[in-house]
């Protein structure tokens, strides 16, 4: 056996006394005790076959870490179905709770309703205005024209052929009023009316009312104040018709000049006038351009005169545009149409 040697106390082996060894017996039993404290849930204690006391789950698999995120899954579950922050995981959804929850998600979809149903109405009544719209447009701008022309081309077709039976002895003309003045009735046709230069052609009646003479196509005679009859033997045989929708047949009036003719026909004479001016601009109030002598229009002396009036812009009735001329030839109907009408472009 090895000796140290002498004097040399590193060497020798100590004997741990009795408490030495009763202080390491019981730290051995701790640290073997820790773990299994460590694996039973809080609350509860393990039982002879293991299984805890009480009602709680079953602690999730794994460790801190994993239990943790376990429990923070099961809170949002929680909070999915309704239920309050911080309830006991796993708890019930209070019925009453989950229909707030529900009402509450719903408010902003039943004002996106309303929104889109408002949303809807406006662009449909838009819609229903731009229509009529169209449709007032399209009626004023061209069926009242087509109304108009056919109301003009049947009378004056009417005219003429009683003319022509009554020049023939077929047919007698109409008798004349009694109670109106030159024995034409208010808005009976008595003559036809040419402007050979505009191709028109346009049934002239007694008077200048808008509905029962104007807006059916036909040129009006002015009969207030009173104008003279082209077969007068002097005087203003002034007439009116519409420049825009109704047949327009003065629509472009404001391209006559001077020496263009007009030509009005009767029973039994055809007259031709000359253009001899124009004011293109007007008040409407201003009568005295149908004068017996026409204010404006450049004549001096009592003749036999033509005046046109019809509205001024286009497109509106602000003021009057108004045409004048002078009668430079009659012709009796049974000898033919006038040079003017037998031209080219009459």
């Amino acid at each position: 056996m090895f000796d140290p040697g002498f004097g040399d106390r590193t060497a020798e082996l100590v004997v741990p006394s009795r408490a030495d060894l009763d202080r390491r017996a019981a730290r051995r039993a701790a640290r073997e005790a820790a773990p299994a404290a460590l694996a039973l849930p809080a609350g509860g204690s393990s039982g002879p076959s293991g299984a805890s006391d009480g009602d709680a789950d079953p602690p999730a698999p794994g460790g801190r870490a994993a239990r943790r995120k376990a429990l923070q899954e099961q809170q949002k579950s929680a909070r999915r179905r309704g239920a309050k922050p911080g309830a006991k995981p796993g708890a019930a959804v209070p019925e009453g709770a989950g229909r707030a929850a529900r009402r509450k998600a719903a408010k902003p979809s039943t004002r996106s309703r309303v929104l889109t149903a408002v949303a809807t109405g406006v662009g449909e009544v838009a819609m229903t205005l731009g229509l009529v719209l169209v449709l007032f447009v399209v009626y004023t701008q061209w069926w009242t024209n087509v109304v108009g022309d056919r109301n003009a081309a049947r009378e004056t077709k009417q005219l003429q052929e009683q003319w022509d039976k009554g020049q023939t002895g077929e047919a007698p003309l109409p008798a004349p009023d009694p109670r109106q003045p030159d024995g034409f009735a208010p808005g009976i046709g008595f003559a036809v009316l040419y402007i050979p230069k505009l191709s028109v052609k346009v049934p002239v009646a007694q008077g200048t009312d808008k509905y029962k003479v104007l807006d059916k196509g036909l040129a009006g005679h002015y009969t207030d104040p009173k104008t003279a009859m082209p077969w007068d033997k002097q005087g203003n045989f002034a007439v009116a018709g519409h420049r825009n929708t109704h047949g327009e047949p003065f629509r472009y009036i404001n391209k006559l000049g001077k020496g263009d003719s007009i030509v009005v026909e009767t029973a039994t004479m055809y007259y031709t006038y000359a253009v001899t001016s124009q004011l293109p601009e007007t008040s409407p109030k201003n009568i005295g351009v149908i004068d017996p002598i026409p204010k404006q229009s450049g004549f001096k002396k009592p003749g036999r005169y033509i005046t046109l009036t019809t509205c001024t812009p286009d497109g509106a009735s602000t003021y009057r545009l108004i045409v004048w001329g002078e009668l430079v030839e009659e012709r009796q109907r049974k000898d033919g149409k006038p040079d003017a009408l037998v031209a080219p472009g009459s």
